[in-house]
């Protein structure tokens, strides 16, 4: 396994996935705001304890819960961050099926979900994917199983849903 190179960002979303990944499976949507460690530890000098001391870090910090009728991605179309933010996250569970599966799936989005659900070869995964102002992205990618399954990461391992957040940050 190629190694990514460490930055505040990666280890953000690492932070994000370790945290959201210890609750175990079957979550809600989960949004994070991104805030530079040092302006979080200056606004609340009683966190200074809690946080890593590190001056370019970014701490992740948990959003009120994703409404039970609403989408990830409908919810992200009604989000803006306050100047304070210097970028987001997100985690949300799918279920991904192998690209020369994608050929023979329905159209109809009933039809489709039924076909995905009771495919041989889905695999539920959960993604995390970060974003910052400047343009930097990171995400990872866990599969359900096997129990011990390998988080893949990189910087692009989920283009729409870091394309979606990047927009609420616009």
């Amino acid at each position: 396994m190629q190694l990514m190179p460490d930055s505040p960002l990666r280890r953000a979303t690492l932070e994000v996935e370790s945290h959201v990944g210890a609750q175990g499976w079957d979550q809600a949507p989960r949004l994070f705001a991104l805030v530079p460690t040092a302006e979080l530890v200056a606004r609340e000098p009683a966190l200074a304890d809690q946080l890593a001391d590190d001056p370019g870090g970014i701490t992740p910090v948990e959003q009120d819960g994703i409404p039970a009728d609403r989408s990830l991605e409908d919810v992200l179309l009604d989000i803006t961050w306050p100047d304070t933010v210097a970028g987001c996250a997100a985690v949300i569970e799918r279920i991904m099926l192998p690209p020369e599966a994608e050929e023979s799936l329905p159209d109809d989005p009933d039809d489709l979900l039924a076909v995905v659900a009771a495919h041989p070869d889905r695999r539920e995964v959960r993604l995390v994917a970060a974003v910052t102002r400047d343009g930097r992205a990171h995400s990872a990618v866990r599969a359900r199983e096997p129990l011990d399954a390998e988080l893949l990461e990189g910087p692009d391992l989920v283009p729409g849903l870091i394309e979606h957040l990047r927009r609420t940050l616009a």
